[in-house]
């Protein structure tokens, strides 16, 4: 029998931060008191009234195939959002409702990318970004940056990279990994340069209503019409509903690009989950009162967070504008991302992700989205590990 791989499936890599989860619900399930700041998820339940729309959606039968690209009820919600929270205009028909903001992200790629393309991911990127690219047949083309510019990339920066098979630039704002949030400014600039260029751009908004200090989350296809052209947003409803499991995301994009989606779409995954569906029309159009209060949690856990990450040896940490992650530098410990976290897991029960998952092993990531509590063992024990390592 021939197992024969695809190479677009074989060049893929498999994702450190499921492994490194998956060994510490092992170590929890042997007895172990492991504290994870792995999760890339609320730890907040979905709110009750949008649960309460599914469950009533279930009741009423609402359980058969919906239009592949998701309910036109849902679609017009998705697009007054996207008029209201960004000024931004679509029609029913650009927009696509699919299976997480993973699967957007999927999509699109798929849909504007094959192989002798180029796209250009800056780093610390989230770790699917990629992968996605290599399943396109297309190539990932990282552009690396440090915490000295807060894990940003510059127009020049951009414009220096850019070839002639450049076809797509990834832009994650705020960011997961790091909470990097771009200003309008910032965005703006990297706009032009791929406007000027005839670069498409993927900008992943899901962190979007995840931001702090009074900053402002701006979506770069709101510059111009140029700008809005150019680009194909990426959404969901997982991080600020706390709605992960519930598989419903969603996109926004030029018509064409739209419908190239709700092809590949249709012979794929099809609808996304009809109910899972009128949950997420509830949690756009009904209260929002959730959001403040989760915010100010967060917001207390980054602060203490960044605090205590900053006050160890051999760790700095600039402070997150935006998601619930950190991604503090560990370089002066003198151990890689992979060795730090490994020995952090076995030596004090601690999970993190270490950098080299995200295209930058200087750095490990730590997830706030879990107690004050956690994060005070947790930090305790790690603050124990690394003055270990200064002695």
């Amino acid at each position: 029998m021939d197992y024969r791989i695809s190479k677009n499936a074989a060049a893929l890599s498999p994702s450190l931060t499921l492994a490194i989860d998956a060994k510490a619900k092992q170590m929890k399930a042997e007895g172990m008191d492991v504290i994870g700041f792995g999760a890339g998820e609320p730890d907040f339940d979905t709110p009750q009234h949008i649960k309460d729309a599914a469950i009533k959606a279930l009741a009423d039968g609402f359980t058969k195939y919906t239009p592949s690209s998701g309910t036109l009820e849902l679609r017009k919600a998705i697009a007054d959002k996207f008029q209201k929270d960004n000024g931004l205009t679509y029609k029913p028909s650009q927009i696509i409702v699919s299976c997480g903001g993973k699967h957007s992200c999927f999509n699109t790629i798929i849909a504007t990318c094959q192989e002798g393309d180029e796209v250009l991911i800056p780093a610390p990127y989230w770790v699917s970004y990629p992968e996605m690219v290599k399943l396109a047949g297309a190539t990932p083309v990282v552009l690396p940056t440090t915490d000295a510019t807060e894990f940003k990339i510059t127009p020049e920066q951009l414009a220096e990279a850019i070839t002639p098979k450049t076809r797509l630039l990834i832009l994650n704002s705020p960011s997961n990994p790091t909470g990097t949030l771009y200003t309008a400014d910032e965005l703006k600039a990297i706009g032009d340069v791929c406007v000027a260029k005839g670069v498409l751009m993927m900008s992943d908004e899901i962190y979007e209503k995840l931001v702090y200090d009074g900053a402002e989350h701006v979506s770069v296809a709101s510059f111009s019409e140029d700008h809005y052209n150019h680009t194909i947003v990426v959404h969901g409803l997982a991080k600020a509903y706390s709605m992960t499991g519930w598989r419903l995301g969603f996109l926004a994009a030029p018509q064409p690009i739209a419908k190239a989606i709700d092809a590949i779409q249709s012979h794929s995954t099809s609808n996304p989950t009809s109910f899972a569906q009128k949950g997420g029309l509830e949690a756009l159009t009904g209260p929002q009162d959730h959001l403040p209060v989760w915010l100010a949690e967060y917001d207390k856990r980054r602060t203490y967070a960044c605090q205590r990450l900053n006050a160890m040896p051999g760790i700095s940490c600039v402070n997150a504008k935006g998601a619930f992650y950190l991604f503090p530098n560990i370089s002066q410990t003198g151990l890689s991302s992979t060795e730090f976290c490994s020995r952090l897991l076995e030596e004090e029960k601690v999970a993190a992700v270490p950098g080299i998952a995200f295209g930058a092993d200087y750095g490990m990531r730590i997830s706030y989205a879990t107690s004050m509590a956690n994060i005070a063992k947790g930090l305790d024990r790690m603050e124990q590990f690394v003055r270990k390592l200064a002695k």
